[in-house]
């Protein structure tokens, strides 16, 4: 419900902007409105079919892990940590595993891993759902782990600010760790005060020091690096990951004597299926979106804050990079194309250039995430998902901007 009073508005508000300046003799601006429909349109179509080929690859490779009993084990180790997040779900049920790869992977910033085994996800937390049409506890604490977007290496933000002429792209990498850590942290506990969960528990706070440990390590494996050096060690590290996960897989099947190779194209249509089902959903949120920015509403609110900001004495140099975080909720190449935008306007190195790529890597792109997630299992009550990934989105925002004014001041 709260997608669609949210779909509609952008469409409302982008229409009424878009008659004001027709009115002031802006004859452009309804062509571009209307471009933009078949642009994004087509955008989401490819999107989709993109990641048709992706899609049956992972879920494949999930298929042969579960029929082989490795997705199984995954989900008996973790359940003592993850029971606590999800208590709806039975322990050692083998949508854990599905769970903790799509973390781990969105962790590493593995989009092309994390989006097929988030599917997967869904998929199995949907046959635990009693209503098949509203979202359940488990699904929003999941979609909230997602769209908080916890990321330990930013990879491809080091490289737009490499291409940007940044003095040291890796500038950002503590900065950025922190502002994602509080986004997800604040999303863990906002949906875990509305689903009264009990956060004190012995292996959550084992699973916290864990995770905070392996990002030390990871620290210090890159620090001192070149931005090229660290690239080529975060490319191997990743290749490395994922190829261990598809040869476990396949091994683990042989030794427990499966059709390995049936069991892939079994997963793999599935994939597929997916893809196909998942365009309507894409589409229509994309075209939204495009229709709200090429209306200027966006820009419109950008100036606002501005105006806002210095009548009331505050300092204003956190406003160029507002336009990324909100378009981070609706858009990640919309928000990607900003925050390159920004820092070609202002300069890698300038406030506002650090500011964008904290922001960018602060969170995950919420809306896109729920419409993907919740359209490939048919959710359509999104219950309390909307506001607790946006708390968490602005969560990232604020904790983005304190920390930009603390390091790069």
């Amino acid at each position: 419900m709260i997608l669609n009073y949210i779909w509609v508005a952008l469409f409302v508000i982008g229409f009424f902007l878009g008659v004001f300046k027709l009115c002031m003799g802006d004859v452009s601006v309804f062509p571009a409105m209307m471009d933009s429909t078949f642009d994004t349109a087509t955008q989401g179509y490819e999107m989709a079919l993109g990641l048709t080929g992706v899609l049956t690859l992972w879920m494949g490779i999930m298929k042969v892990g579960e029929a082989g009993g490795a997705v199984g084990f995954l989900s008996k180790l973790l359940s003592p940590v993850l029971t606590k997040l999800f208590p709806e779900i039975p322990k050692g049920h083998p949508v854990f595993g599905s769970i903790f790869m799509n973390i781990s992977a969105n962790m590493l910033g593995l989009d092309n891993a994390a989006t097929p085994t988030g599917l997967k996800a869904m998929t199995g937390l949907q046959e635990l759902n009693k209503n098949k049409e509203a979202a359940s506890n488990s699904m929003i604490m999941f979609l909230t782990l997602n769209t908080s977007g916890l990321t330990i290496i930013p990879v491809s933000i080091m490289a737009y600010r490499a291409q940007a002429g940044a003095a040291d792209p890796s500038d950002i990498f503590i900065p950025v760790l922190l502002t994602t850590f509080i986004a997800t942290l604040v999303g863990i506990l906002v949906v875990s005060m509305f689903q009264r969960i009990n956060l004190f528990k012995r292996s959550l706070l084992i699973a916290l020091f864990i995770i905070c440990s392996l990002v030390a390590a990871l620290f210090y494996a890159i620090h001192g690096k070149t931005p090229e050096e660290m690239q080529v060690f975060c490319k191997l590290l990743t290749s490395i990951l994922l190829m261990s996960i598809i040869l476990t897989f396949i091994f683990v099947g042989v030794k427990q004597k499966i059709n390995v190779y049936d069991a892939f194209i079994e997963g793999a249509k599935d994939g597929f299926s997916t893809a196909i089902r998942i365009i309507p959903y894409l589409v229509a949120i994309l075209v939204a979106v495009g229709v709200f920015k090429a209306s200027g509403a966006m820009q419109s609110l950008t100036d606002g804050l501005t105006w806002l900001t210095d009548t009331c004495g505050i300092s204003s140099d956190f406003v160029g990079g507002i336009p990324t975080a909100l378009m981070k909720p609706l858009s990640g190449g919309g928000s990607r194309g900003m925050m390159i935008e920004a820092m070609n306007s202002y300069g890698a190195d300038s406030f506002v250039g650090h500011l964008v790529c904290m922001l960018q890597g602060s969170t995950d792109t919420t809306f896109y995430i729920l419409a993907l997630y919740f359209g490939s299992v048919g959710i359509r009550k999104t219950r309390h998902a909307v506001a607790c990934g946006l708390l968490a989105d602005l969560a990232g925002t604020i904790a983005g901007i304190i920390l930009c004014y603390f390091f790069f001041a």
